[in-house]
């Protein structure tokens, strides 16, 4: 019987939890930085997704350097949630340094399968405790000593599956996939798979009630981070130009760009047809994307909250000359350095109004990682039809981490590149004044260098400036001008991704939340409506500025609910700037910013308190 067993049948003989849990909790795999874990994490990660049960990845790491502890949280979950689950079930204990607090994190009736040499079942009489010499098993099937770090995680993978009743066949299929071109590397990590499965299957018999059974919920289902499908979408859209500086973490974001340019965006003669250039902080970037946007590429950098603060600067021209350019912000957490590997969705009102003076971006709000390709491609449009930076906001958890989406759809319209005006145009009309209002969106005209028309040239202002891109400082034009501007920001709550809406409306009590928030409100529903029998409409803002259905959706409910993850409620501000007064008193806030991704039981408590239920 294994430790704990007797505690354990006894809790559960009052609640009668002796009945199987099938495809709903999570583990927690427990290592250190830089020890080649990813992988092996990635391939338990997809051998529950390969039976068909949804499943997401989050990745706990440190920002310093190898040999910190790391931990990994995968959550199996038959009813499709994929936000963080606060506790995990299951913990993999390989990392002695954090062993008996991962321990005594588990729940009761919990599992830990660790190294053999730990003895963690010394700290808890009430959990499943199974002892594994992943060690000795990896020194027996892997001959080279430099190798065995990496090999032994492929061990706990064996020893989870086997437990878990994981198909062996299903990892194989993943391994196969992950290596297919490395076929020794694939028999040296599938060996060390089915050590781990052969010796749980000897050594142990099950008690603990956690299984992985067959489902149907993934099939057409991909797995991929948020960073990637940004990049993807940039692609789609026809990205020539990328300037960056590194930075977590947003720095894969580039880095899928520029793979996916160099297969898609070369000539049959090997010439690349796009330039990615890393600058030398992130002023440059910035500087090079606006430029190039002037020039009619389309052109993006990607960065995080202390790039956003370099930025300012540049972004304002880019604003106040009119000069499309993409910038996406993975964020993280501040001030400062901060925790820059912990998420938060604290650089919205930085971003909002970035630069000096009167200045407002349009910020595009991707809340899926589907969203995030999409996002990623409609970016450029607006940024050209607009003729404005567009930033595209995400956060660390979207981007970095693994979660489950439906394939994404190929895009079906042409690129719209705005009010662009070529040579047969400029000679039907005679000439054309760079930034005046001729059609009341307060959108202008413009050319690209090198059109082959007289009229076409004009200077582009950072300074004060009439509607021919004269330079003046007289009063009336520049007020004209941001009149204008701020009129064409006005226009663009039409033109930016609209709401989403969840539930019927018959609530009298709302959620507003935007991002990554997403997932852990919607499972809050369920669980609001299943522990206290109420009700709640949600919304989810997609973009900035906002939508007029966000100001009907906040009028048709007595109390609204903006769930973010900040300390000082940076959307709520900002839809109070953005409100009549007399519905601002209707909005309330859930904060959650420890850095951690937002869980379902975190709004669930908050709302119940807020409540007085």
């Amino acid at each position: 019987m294994a430790t704990g067993q007797a505690a354990l049948s006894e809790a559960q003989s009052e609640t009668n939890p002796r009945k199987r849990v099938v495809n709903d909790f999570s583990i927690n795999v427990a290592t250190v930085n830089g020890s080649g874990s990813q992988s092996a994490n990635s391939v338990l990660l997809k051998s529950i997704f390969g039976m068909g049960v949804p499943v997401s990845g989050k990745n706990l790491f440190p920002s310093n350097i190898a040999g910190l502890p790391t931990w990994y949280t995968i959550r199996a979950s038959k009813d499709s949630y994929v936000a963080r689950k606060r506790d995990a079930e299951v913990l993999i204990a390989i990392n002695p340094e954090t062993a008996k607090d991962d321990t005594m994190a588990l729940p009761s009736g919990g599992v830990a399968i660790y190294e053999e040499n730990l003895n963690l079942k010394q700290y808890r009489d009430d959990v499943f405790f199974y002892p594994v010499p992943f060690d000795k098993i990896t020194a027996a099937i892997c001959p080279e000593a430099k190798l065995r770090k990496l090999v032994k995680n492929m061990v706990y993978v064996g020893a989870a599956a086997q437990l878990l009743h994981i198909d062996l066949a299903v990892v194989e299929n993943g391994l196969r996939k992950q290596f297919a071109k490395k076929i020794k590397v694939f028999e040296l990590n599938f060996g060390a798979v089915k050590a781990g499965f052969d010796y749980a299957a000897e050594k142990f018999t099950k008690q603990d009630p956690f299984f992985i059974e067959r489902m149907d919920k993934t099939a057409g289902k991909i797995i991929i981070d948020g960073n990637a499908a940004c990049g993807m979408g940039a692609v789609f859209a026809g990205v020539t130009v990328v300037a960056w500086y590194p930075i977590t973490p947003s720095t894969s974001v580039v880095e899928a760009t520029t793979d996916l340019l160099k297969k898609f965006r070369v000539t049959p003669e090997g010439k690349a047809t796009f330039a990615v250039v890393q600058a030398e902080d992130e002023l440059a970037a910035i500087g090079m994307v606006l430029g190039a946007g002037w020039a009619g590429a389309r052109s993006m950098t990607a960065t995080s909250g202390p790039g956003i603060s370099l930025m300012a600067e540049f972004a304002g021209l880019g604003y106040y000359a009119e000069i499309p350019g993409v910038i996406f912000d993975v964020q993280r957490t501040g001030p400062s350095t901060g925790l820059p590997t912990r998420t938060s969705q604290a650089d919205l009102l930085s971003v909002a109004f970035l630069s000096h003076g009167d200045t407002k971006h349009i910020v595009l709000l991707p809340g899926t990682v589907r969203e995030c390709f999409e996002f990623g491609y409609s970016a450029f449009d607006l940024a050209e039809r607009i003729q404005t930076p567009v930033f595209v906001l995400s956060d660390l958890d979207l981007g970095m981490n693994n979660w489950m989406s439906e394939q994404f759809n190929y895009p079906d319209k042409p690129l719209d590149r705005g009010k662009v005006l070529s040579a047969a145009d400029l000679e039907k009309l005679g000439g054309f004044a760079r930034y005046k209002d001729k059609d009341g969106d307060g959108i202008g005209y413009r050319t690209l260098p090198g059109t082959d028309h007289p009229k076409a040239a004009y200077f582009t202002r950072g300074t004060g400036h009439t509607e021919t891109a004269a330079y003046s400082e007289k009063p009336e034009d520049y007020i004209a001008g941001m009149e204008r501007l701020a009129r064409k920001f006005e226009n663009a709550r039409t033109l930016v991704p609209a709401p989403l809406t969840w539930k019927d409306g018959s609530s009298k009590i709302g959620f507003l939340a935007y991002g990554s928030s997403d997932y852990a409100i919607r499972e809050s529903m369920d669980q609001i409506k299943k522990e206290y029998g109420t009700d709640v409409d949600y919304m989810r803002i997609r973009a900035y500025p906002f939508a007029h259905e966000i100001h009907d959706f906040i009028a048709s409910h007595e109390r609204v609910y903006v769930v973010e993850q900040d300390r000082d409620a940076q959307l709520a501000s900002l839809l109070k700037l953005d409100l009549p007064a007399e519905q601002v008193v209707k909005l309330r806030s859930i904060l959650h910013f420890s850095g951690l991704p937002l869980d379902a039981q975190t709004v669930t408590e908050e709302f119940a308190t807020k409540e007085g239920l």
